[in-house]
């Protein structure tokens, strides 16, 4: 084989050389000057060996024609977004979460104020920018939590629920340790967790409520062949106090309409245990429910697990798709008289699950519209005052809380940044098991270094101070209690000299609009639609 000698062969294998040259200096030197030498020899030997395996190896085109130097494009991609993250963005660039965010919630988890000085960061004039219109004469903020109860037009056991919880993350996509530090977290501040669809895990018992999440699995109540099972489900519900509520996930906003894989090798004894299924075996999540199909099916079967459950409030979780879908589900609701006790909407802005870039970026309808689709949708068939609901996505201020119950939310949950107050730091390496914070990670190397009982009070703490900074936003609205916060005391800029309030960008149905006939066409047509498809 010849090589050309020119600028372009030097750079392609000028390092693998000058390897080769260091191995072989190295080795001389040692054997006729000093030992030390094979400081320089070692290296160059093993960067000589890289190389050559970069040569003849034949799936990476950049390695076999740049030997050595073309693995630098691997630790460049590698080091890339940690080097954007931590010096070339600005406080509020960083997405999902800016870094003024992020810090806001360490500063708060940590027992500190969190305040700022020197003016707003944002640019007001944005599109997008969004603000409250303060009242002239406010009033001192309320102490501690808002309570908004579940469970009492069903005549189900009522729970008391939170304005600001734990949503949904289970046990093997969150490490043992830091669902143990989130319930405990829970237990100290009085608000309650919700597990995800992986099951009632032992971390999850430290006496903190639990929301139950059933999926499409039907993790910790399945039988052999991955069906529902009764007898499991209503024995659980006997086996422990701490399961508050049931909520049946239809779908999540990180991959609505997709299930969930769990690779054999990461089905550990405790995770087989928990989830009810054979150890090492690769588990599929499906898309959909086998125990039901259609909104009378999801009825039924809200109305069947409050009863086996003991009567406990039980709802149900969507990432909104289909307008006329949902309404379909109420038209059931309706025609069988039986109700679920809640209702949470989560955005499809995604969360801590795992998608294709097509479902995160694309799928499903964004919070700001599905949940108020929901509350809209309530409002016109005459349900709103049975039904609460519990908005879940990217709540991470008292200015969140108040923006999504002046859309309609009763209460919310927050999981990325109680994630942040167990000290993530936002990598985005949650599906890899290589989470630098242990929080997602199941290598005992890392998880030993979450310390449970700091951050199970960092958690709490982080709650108590946004619910505080929530009571002194509504008493600057003018408002005593939460449940008078309005849409139209909430405005959005759509363009540099343009604005709009909520309840202009999104009307409120008159009650029971859908039912008299009298909604905006566009709403009855989807309604009429919905008739077609709600048995």
């Amino acid at each position: 084989m010849s090589f050309i000698v020119s600028r372009s062969a030097i750079f392609r294998f000028g390092m693998w050389a000058a390897c080769l040259v260091g191995a072989l200096a190295g080795g001389l030197l040692s054997i006729l000057i000093s030992w030390w030498w094979l400081w320089l020899a070692i290296p160059a030997v093993g960067l000589s060996v890289v190389g050559l395996v970069d040569y003849l190896q034949p799936h990476h085109s950049i390695r076999r024609i740049y030997p050595v130097v073309g693995r630098l494009r691997w630790t460049a991609e590698a080091t890339r977004p940690k080097v954007r993250q931590y010096f070339m963005e600005s406080d509020t660039d960083g997405t999902p979460f800016s870094t003024e965010q992020r810090a806001d919630v360490y500063i708060r988890a940590k027992g500190g104020a969190g305040t700022a000085s020197f003016g707003t960061q944002l640019d007001a004039y944005a599109p997008g920018y969004e603000w409250f219109r303060h009242s002239i004469y406010p009033k001192p903020a309320a102490q501690g939590q808002h309570r908004v109860r579940i469970g009492e037009a069903s005549g189900a056991v009522p729970y008391d629920m939170a304005l600001m919880n734990v949503s949904a993350m289970s046990f093997g996509s969150l490490s043992g340790p830091a669902i143990t530090a989130l319930n405990e977290g829970a237990r100290r501040g009085g608000f309650a967790h919700d597990t995800g669809e992986g099951a009632v895990s032992p971390y999850h018992l430290q006496g903190g409520d639990l929301v139950w999440e059933i999926g499409t699995a039907y993790f910790g109540c399945r039988t052999a062949d991955g069906g529902f099972n009764p007898d499991r489900f209503a024995e659980l519900c006997r086996q422990t106090d701490a399961i508050k509520l049931i909520s049946i996930k239809l779908s999540q906003g990180a991959k609505p309409g997709l299930g969930g894989v769990l690779p054999g090798e990461k089905v550990t004894q405790e995770i087989a245990d928990t989830r009810g299924v054979p150890v090492g075996q690769t588990v599929v999540s499906p898309g959909y429910h086998s125990a039901f199909d259609g909104p009378k099916g999801l009825v039924d079967f809200v109305v069947r697990l409050r009863e086996l459950s003991g009567n406990l409030p039980t709802g149900f979780k969507l990432c909104v798709g289909e307008r006329a879908q949902f309404l379909a589900v109420l038209r059931a609701m309706i025609a069988a008289d039986a109700y679920p006790d809640f209702i949470i909407v989560d955005g499809s802005e995604g969360g801590t699950g795992a998608a294709p870039l097509e479902f995160e970026d694309h799928a499903g309808t964004p919070l700001d519209d599905g949940l108020t689709t929901v509350h809209r949708a309530l409002v016109g068939a005459g349900l709103r005052d049975r039904i609460k609901v519990g908005a879940s996505g990217k709540v991470a201020s008292g200015f969140d809380i108040a923006r999504r119950l002046a859309q309609g939310a009763d209460y919310t949950n927050s999981a990325r940044t109680m994630m942040f107050a167990l000290g993530c730091i936002q990598a985005r390496e949650c599906h890899t098991n290589k989470c630098p914070s242990g929080v997602t990670s199941n290598n005992p190397m890392v998880t030993r270094g979450l310390d449970v009982e700091d951050k199970a009070q960092r958690v709490c703490a982080y709650q108590h101070s946004t619910i505080a900074n929530f009571n002194t936003i509504l008493g600057v609205l003018g408002h005593d209690s939460c449940r008078q916060i309005r849409p139209d005391q909430f405005v959005r800029r759509i363009s540099q000299t343009e604005e709009l309030r909520y309840d202009q960008l999104w009307p409120e149905l008159p009650e029971g609009s859908l039912l008299d006939g009298s909604a905006p066409e566009d709403w009855m047509r989807d309604w009429r639609a919905a008739g077609k498809i709600s048995t």
